[in-house]
């Protein structure tokens, strides 16, 4: 995941939410589409992750540009 602004993340955030809503409106979805959604949810996490770091990050006077995409484990590790 290689994005190097908050308009880019935003863009993927809007891309994963419609693929999300698609696979999510199928009747019977197969083994694949369920493994599609999964996928795309992981990545939305990672978006929106990724997202709160660089807005955090100009917020502090930070370099947005130094926030990372973390692992799928680790965000999806984080309590609530």
């Amino acid at each position: 995941m290689a994005y190097t602004n908050d308009n880019g993340i935003g863009a993927r955030i809007k891309e994963l939410v419609a693929e999300e809503h698609r696979l999510r409106s199928h009747p019977n979805p197969s083994d694949e589409d369920l493994a599609a959604l999964k996928s795309a949810e992981n990545e939305l996490d990672q978006c929106w992750d990724l997202l709160r770091q660089r807005r955090a990050k100009t917020e502090t006077g930070a370099d947005p540009g130094d926030a990372k995409a973390r692992s799928v484990p680790e965000v999806e590790g984080y309590l609530q």
